[in-house]
């Protein structure tokens, strides 16, 4: 064991594990939005709207991460649509984990009762403004352990990128193997780098999650009308 000289490798593992953070980035945040807009579409009251969306979500969440790879990058190529590494791999994720997170995001809208609504069209906000002000805020607070969860989990799927040689942590595992023919020390390494990059980014995601149903005021303008709002409450 640990007879590799990881010191002329410490250069490519870098560059593994900023590809890494590089597609968890750009895959979760197309993920997000883009579930966010199908989840949209799945709550409108037209049923054009309503059944592609649903057809997306369906498709996605019953077909192998894998599969979707080979298909962007692989079955787009064969018919003169070529993508880089990194274009499919990102493509991939987040077509992928759309789906996912539109059903978070689904749940979460739906979650917001229905008095929120009435009490804010009371108020005389309109319907963007009633979402905006106040079911959008209140829903994402419902779907950020799921979220939290998807966010994660897409950092360890961003592994399965080795088959198309993404240049991803894993695809430089494949490599530093190859080059020394110590699999078990390589993987093990690999994988220790992976816990370290899941495990804080899970806990902080927890320790986000409970500051924020504890009432804690994230943004700065949130904090200080909180202050204004207390100095006036003591006068």
């Amino acid at each position: 064991m640990f007879e590799v000289p990881w010191s002329e490798y410490s250069a490519d593992l870098w560059e593994g594990l900023l590809k890494t953070v590089s597609y968890t980035v750009v895959g979760f945040v197309g993920a997000a939005l883009l579930g966010l807009a199908v989840a949209l579409l799945r709550l409108s009251a037209v049923k054009a709207l309503r059944v592609p969306a649903l057809v997306y979500t369906e498709l996605f969440k019953n077909v192998p991460l894998l599969a979707v790879i080979f298909l962007t990058y692989f079955g787009l190529g064969s018919v003169g649509l070529k993508l880089d590494a990194f274009q499919a791999g990102t493509l991939s994720l987040i077509l992928f984990y759309a789906a996912y997170l539109s059903e978070i995001f689904r749940s979460a809208i739906n979650g917001v009762h229905n008095g929120q609504q009435e009490a804010a069209s009371a108020l005389g906000l309109s319907g963007l403004s009633t979402f905006r002000k106040v079911v959008f805020p209140q829903a994402m607070r419902l779907a950020l352990p799921g979220t939290n969860t998807m966010l994660v989990d897409l950092l360890k799927s961003t592994s399965l990128l080795v088959t198309i040689s993404a240049a991803e942590l894993m695809s430089q595992g494949r490599l530093i193997t190859s080059a020394t023919f110590r699999a078990l020390e390589v993987y093990l390494v690999i994988a220790a780098i992976y816990f370290v990059l899941c495990y804080p980014l899970s806990q902080g995601l927890l320790w986000l999650e409970r500051r924020i149903h504890a009432g804690v005021p994230l943004s700065v303008a949130r904090r200080r009308r909180l202050r204004e709002a207390r100095k006036l409450l003591e006068v």
